[in-house]
């Protein structure tokens, strides 16, 4: 595995022997040059970027554990080190450059092996459009709800995120609303256009999430994010929002909207599941499930592949049964109300140029099927797939 020069030579940030930048910032700013997504640190290791999907280490040879831990420790408030002390991990937002004009950085450092790690992905600080992401057009009309509850789900890495970020910057530039964030970390940085958007920093802004979720409903918002479904305090102060006429936006690790229900009702006992169903029935909106993949397309190097879900009555009546397992089969035939699931997404991409069948097949949840999408053949739940 060849090395990758580090763009950023190992003194730019020194003179005359003074280093005047944190330790760490040649590695940050190597990403940002670089254009590569995600830079690891691991102790006995050189510094590794994620340059197409692959990891490929920079040049300079391996770090020490002493030289991660301070470097890191460099850039965190007193709160945060401790924090990181008591739990063994932190998760910040570090910004390199001017103010106004910094490339946002999420992190997320750990110990492993009675030594730190580091995880961090570069965050463009240009909010994109659903058109510069690759979105399907339907994504317009999630933005276009005016109450109930939103969700992104997807792997880590999967660009939940980034899709929140479009979706919140489009109501900014349409609504005139009161947005109210809870984020750990703050990822993208919004500026106000027609809606007011205030943006809480766990750990920073609020102590934790349960205070910020306390006082969230008191703030008069009519939009809120709660970043990530988490346990049974976030889902339930999400459900609530979206009972008392919010929109309520949030991300969950599932790979499918049948399996964004499972693991919502997994949060809690058995005995309460029922409720939790109903709960979904009356206020679930909209499910869009997201991975992204290279691109064969030039300048285009990875492109969203989307499953999304809206709550109609066929979806709303199989939620109420307990038939997650059919869902699929009406997103299928709801084609043209703005649905789509993979594999109907998938052909369209290769359709369009931006992927090559070998990697559709590869991303595909069945790859059987989409073969006989290619083809225009009907698939065995009775949608047409062609």
């Amino acid at each position: 595995m060849s090395e990758i020069p580090l763009e950023t030579p190992p003194d730019s940030d020194s003179d005359n022997g003074k280093r005047k930048g944190p330790a760490l910032n040649k590695f940050f700013k190597a990403v940002i040059k670089l254009k590569v997504s995600d830079l690891h640190l691991k102790a006995d290791r050189p510094a590794m970027v994620r340059s197409r999907g692959d990891l490929r280490p920079l040049q300079g040879g391996p770090l020490t554990g002493e030289q991660i831990h301070d470097g890191i420790f460099e850039l965190l408030s007193d709160r945060q080190k401790e924090m990181y002390e008591e739990k063994g991990a932190i998760d910040f937002a570090y910004d390199v450059g001017p103010p106004g004009d910094a490339d946002r950085f999420r992190v997320n450092a750990f110990q492993q092996r009675g030594k730190m790690s580091v995880a961090a992905r570069r965050v463009d600080r240009n909010i994109l459009n659903f058109k510069q992401l690759y979105l399907p057009d339907s994504i317009e009309n999630v933005a276009r709800f005016n109450q109930g509850m939103v969700l992104l789900a997807g792997i880590t890495g999967s660009g939940k995120s980034t899709t929140i970020a479009a979706l919140i910057d489009y109501i900014n530039q349409r609504d005139p609303v009161h947005i109210v964030t809870v984020e750990d970390p703050i990822e993208y940085l919004f500026t106000d256009k027609k809606a007011v958007i205030n943006q809480r920093e766990v750990g920073i802004d609020v102590q934790n999430f349960h205070d910020a979720l306390k006082y969230l409903m008191r703030e008069d918002p009519d939009v809120v994010l709660i970043g990530e479904m988490r346990d049974v305090e976030t889902f339930s102060a999400a459900v609530h929002a979206a009972e008392t006429g919010h929109l309520c936006l949030g991300t969950i690790h599932a790979s499918s909207a049948s399996q964004t229900i499972s693991r919502l009702l997994d949060l809690f006992p058995a005995e309460e599941r029922r409720s939790i169903r109903q709960a979904l029935e009356f206020n679930l909106k909209a499910v869009i499930c997201q991975k992204l993949i290279p691109s064969v397309k030039e300048g285009v190097p990875v492109v969203p592949a989307c499953e999304i879900m809206f709550s109609n009555a066929s979806i709303r009546k199989l939620i109420r049964e307990e038939r997650d397992n059919e869902i699929i089969d009406v997103i299928r035939a709801s084609y043209d109300d703005g649905m789509i699931d993979f594999t109907g997404h998938l052909k369209q991409m290769v359709e369009d140029g931006f992927i090559d069948h070998a990697t559709a097949y590869e991303a595909a949840p069945n790859p059987d099927e989409l073969r006989m999408a290619l083809k225009g053949i009907k698939g065995s739940s009775g949608g047409i797939l062609g």
